[in-house]
């Protein structure tokens, strides 16, 4: 292995990054020995044209040649020629083949496998690397079970058997061409090495690139409202430069490998031209010998130069697959339970008993020894900002983990019901609204995609966008720009408040997705609500206390713990936070 620049560490990371694609090359093992198969009779129908123009050359020399023999000798070129048309079709078809459907397979695999990773993980790697695994690295990998296979197969075949061939003629004359390989050897393996380093850095500087490219245009309109064109330009072309300059650094040792192969080769030549010619001279080999193994030699100059440039693609491939396999290898820290219980229907609700959460260790808990039930009805929760209402939110949603009997729903600790079976019964409407560059009926019905055009259209009346609908070119069928550019703020939310109540699911939880429109509309679409909660468990977060009045309940958070509990109208009578927040509103409103 070391022939071909592939060291110790590298054999490792190789053998631990296989376990990827072995089952594609499991499932496509008779496609791969029949390309390699049509390869081997390539290399084979090579080897026996020399072997033509050795006696050729031999008859002429001899005097014995004639038209007919020449004749015969051409088509017999022509014949193999063909056959080796045939068979390099073959192995092409098969083995490229094959390292396409393997980057097609790798690719469905890393993107299912990032649908099943949750919010914790994702908020540690930007989409920019993710993307930057799922383009650059994915080829490279391509090429490294394509053509990197080919080229080492190939090389490997070519020289035992051309060697062989050549030292049938003359073993002493094979010992001087091989003379220096060893110097090959010891130059690939050297400079190989330093590829592996110099491409990760070069992956790496690409997510970054691709990450800020994603977060400049993802932000155009906040960009130019800054007028930061000018920063982000300049500090993209100083990430342009970086990524510039390690390609080059990489470029430095891969274009080395390559003139150290053809200086190999052409040393080899030299050899074989000053001693080969006078063993022809001596008489010690004939001239059709000579010319032979002047052909051998040709052939063999391919495998020599061909070994840098498969240490390259190895090395290359077996960083990129490494890259792969970390994100393979993530694990979700929401799990199935190993044995789940029944999922039970929904009637009760929630119970947090003592839960405290916290996103990291070095942070302070989000929520503090909270206990909480949550029925059914309409559960306004309120709250300063960093309260914990949003993570309530998220965790009731199972979008976190959390501790052992620490949350319930209908008396069953959450920890052990299925995790797909909870989030079906849930419909969550985040703070953070998403649409789709889609048509406003497929963004209504992204969660129920057979739901009827009445359905749709049902659920757009109870989230007052109905009539706004309506007045666009196409009505549903307008399709709405890159994350909704075409819409403002509030038609955002309310599109996704309209995709959420389609859903008709037992629990509904509203994280401040009303929070762009006015205080009469959002009080307006809350009143709409109420058929569809008939039975149903609401949890209502709203920054204004207006909205919530009629709410069957409120809670009050302050610092992760509830410091108040009770109707609209106890809570004032209290004097507590909740008056205090709502008299602050009320001079705010009086003011305006």
């Amino acid at each position: 292995m070391a022939a071909i620049g592939i060291n110790r560490e590298t054999i490792r990371k190789a053998w631990s990054a296989v376990g990827v694609v072995r089952p594609v090359f499991r499932q496509h093992r008779w496609r791969l020995l029949a390309g390699f198969l049509a390869l081997a009779g390539v290399n084979s129908l090579q080897l026996i044209i020399p072997r033509i123009i050795r006696q050729t050359v031999d008859n002429l020399q001899q005097g014995i040649a004639t038209q007919a023999g020449l004749l015969h000798f051409a088509l017999l070129v022509l014949l193999i020629s063909l056959g080796i048309g045939v068979c390099r079709f073959g192995w092409r078809y098969l083995i490229l083949g094959f390292s396409r459907i393997l980057e097609v397979d790798l690719r469905n695999a890393l993107f299912a496998h990032l649908l099943t990773l949750d919010r914790p993980y994702f908020q540690k790697k930007p989409p920019g690397e993710l993307m930057a695994l799922a383009s650059n690295d994915l080829s490279a990998v391509q090429m490294a079970c394509g053509m990197g296979l080919i080229a080492f197969s190939d090389a490997l075949f070519m020289s035992m058997a051309t060697l062989g061939f050549m030292a049938y003629i003359h073993p002493g004359l094979t010992l001087l061409t091989v003379l220096p390989m060893p110097l090959l050897a010891g130059l690939t393996s050297y400079l190989s090495a330093r590829i592996h380093h110099r491409f990760k850095k070069v992956q790496e500087q690409f997510s970054r690139l691709t990450e800020f490219s994603r977060d400049t245009l993802s932000s155009i309109r906040l960009v130019k409202v800054y007028t930061q064109e000018q920063d982000r330009t300049e500090r993209f072309n100083t990430l342009g430069q970086s990524y510039v300059r390690d390609n080059l650094r990489l470029a430095l040792v891969q274009g080395t490998l390559f003139p150290v192969s053809g200086m190999v080769a052409n040393v080899s030549m030299l050899l074989v031209l000053y001693f080969g010619g006078r063993l022809t001279i001596r008489g010690a080999i004939t001239i059709g010998d000579f010319a032979a193994f002047i052909s051998y030699l040709f052939m063999l100059t391919w495998p020599i130069m061909a070994l840098g440039w498969v240490a390259n693609l190895f090395q290359l491939g077996v960083t990129s697959l490494h890259r792969i396999k970390t994100v393979l290898d993530a694990a979700p820290k929401l799990i199935e339970p190993a044995a789940p219980l029944p999922l039970p229907a929904v009637s009760q609700g929630f119970a947090l008993r003592h839960l405290t959460f916290g996103y990291a260790p070095s942070l302070p808990p989000a929520l503090k020894d909270l206990s909480l039930t949550i029925g059914p009805g309409v559960l306004g929760v309120v709250g300063r900002t960093g309260s914990g209402k949003s993570t309530l939110c998220q965790l009731l949603a199972r979008l976190y983990p959390v501790p052992e009997a620490s949350l319930f729903l209908e008396e069953q600790d959450i920890n052990r019901l299925p995790l797909a079976g909870v989030r079906s019964q849930i419909a969550y409407l985040p703070q953070e609204v998403l649409v789709f560059s889609d048509t406003v009926a497929a963004n209504i019905a992204m969660g129920k995609p057979d739901a009827s055009p009445a359905e749709i259209e049902t659920a757009a009346r109870a989230a007052a966008i109905h009539g706004e609908i309506l007045a666009m070119p196409q009505g549903y069928q307008t399709r709405i720009g890159e994350k909704g550019a075409t819409l403002s703020g509030g038609q955002r939310q309310r599109l996704a408040l309209a995709r959420t109540l389609l859903l008709n699911r037992p629990i509904l939880i509203l994280d401040d997705g009303l929070s762009a429109v006015d205080t009469q509309t959002e009080h307006a679409i809350i009143a709409n609500l109420r058929p569809y909660l008939a039975q149903k468990i609401c949890i209502i977060v709203s920054h204004r206390l207006q909205a919530l009045a009629d709410a069957d309940r409120l809670v009050v958070l302050a610092e992760g713990r509830v410091v108040e509990d009770g109707t609209h109208v106890e809570l004032l009578a209290n004097g507590g936070l909740y008056a205090t927040i709502h008299a602050h509103q009320g001079m705010q409103e009086g003011c305006q």
